[in-house]
């Protein structure tokens, strides 16, 4: 059984599952859900714990024996194991299948994992932890997402804050939740309860954004100069290397051009996002994007990411970063 991160209160009230496994990209919401796991099944008599951090060198045959092994006082217990990397291997993969099959009583166990892709999501022991237990997808808080997400949890420490100043917070901590976390506890001792004010928002909170690639070119394909714009900044404030921006521009260019092509042929969508190789939120902004711009468009802006990759290598004049600019401002026209 999945749920959602914020069902998992009205869960846990409702029963206590022998086994939860959490996987995803955020780490901060990860965290929380382990915390609140944790702290539930302690109030119910697991008091004693068990941590296994599980690296290339770790036995797996410790954890299947601690799963059989009695507690020395008689207590319930709680297993918490870690798979930082999210692959356990062959071995690891059948001793958790094995687990999964003789699940040891009075034991709670919490399994924590890093995202998994499709490819890993069908894998036998992750189907087992799925069929098993109960199962926690946590997924990234996108930047539309985040000034509500922001508001929430503002609302949870007895502030608000209005629209504007909302998206003002969301575009100092975009990319990185911990950071928006801890501005928004900083929030909470520097002022009282009730409404922020733009300046005290603007005062207290840093610039942490953390800015990537994969992030300025979702700006371009979505025509959103002012971000576009602001990240591309960040990205150079940060040193990144222009050869990889451009690497991640043109390759979101090319898909863009494999979509168009095949919606002028009057091809499906869904077959298109599997010829372009499309996952997760970004299917239905390509598309939207690749009906948007023409295929005439969408060449020239490939003769300009050329272009680009020669000056970057010296051997045409120009300025690569205002170069940059220019091919995601040539897609918002």
């Amino acid at each position: 059984m999945r749920i959602k991160p914020e069902q998992l209160p009205h869960h846990l009230q409702k029963q206590t599952a022998p086994l939860y496994t959490i996987f995803g990209y955020e780490p901060l919401l990860i965290i929380e859900a382990a915390d609140c796991i944790r702290s539930h099944v302690r109030q119910q008599g697991y008091t004693e714990r068990e941590i296994f951090t599980i690296d290339h060198r770790f036995n797996w045959a410790d954890l299947l024996s601690a799963g059989n092994n009695l507690s020395l006082f008689g207590d319930r217990r709680i297993m918490d194991i870690r798979i930082p990397s999210g692959k356990p291997g062959r071995e690891g993969g059948k001793a958790i299948e094995t687990y999964c099959q003789t699940l040891p009583p009075d034991i709670i166990t919490l399994i924590s994992l890093p995202k998994i892709d499709k490819q890993g999501q069908s894998t036998k022991w992750f189907k087992a932890l799925e069929a098993t237990g109960t199962m926690i997808p946590v997924y990234a808080v996108e930047r539309a997402q985040l000034p509500a997400w922001i508001g929430q949890r503002l609302s949870m420490q007895q502030q608000k804050a209005d629209f504007d100043t909302l998206q003002f917070f969301a575009d100092k901590v975009e990319g990185n939740l911990l950071a928006a976390h801890q501005e928004i506890k900083k929030l909470a001792l520097l002022y009282p309860d009730g409404n922020l004010s733009f300046e005290q928002v603007k005062d207290a909170v840093l610039n942490v954004a953390r800015y990537d690639v994969f992030k300025l070119s979702d700006a371009m394909v979505s025509a959103n100069v002012a971000r576009y714009h602001r990240i591309l900044n960040g990205l150079q404030g940060e040193g990144s290397a222009p050869p990889l921006i451009l690497a991640t521009l043109a390759e979101q260019i090319r898909q863009l051009i494999i979509i168009r092509k095949g919606l002028d042929r009057g091809m499906a969508p869904a077959q298109l996002i599997k010829e372009a190789r499309l996952w997760g939120d970004r299917q239905k902004t390509m598309i939207t994007a690749a009906k948007r711009i023409g295929l005439k468009s969408l060449v020239q802006g490939l003769l300009h990411a050329a272009k680009i990759d020669k000056v970057i290598k010296g051997v045409a004049k120009g300025d690569t970063w205002e170069e940059l600019l220019q091919l995601g401002l040539r897609f918002s026209k």
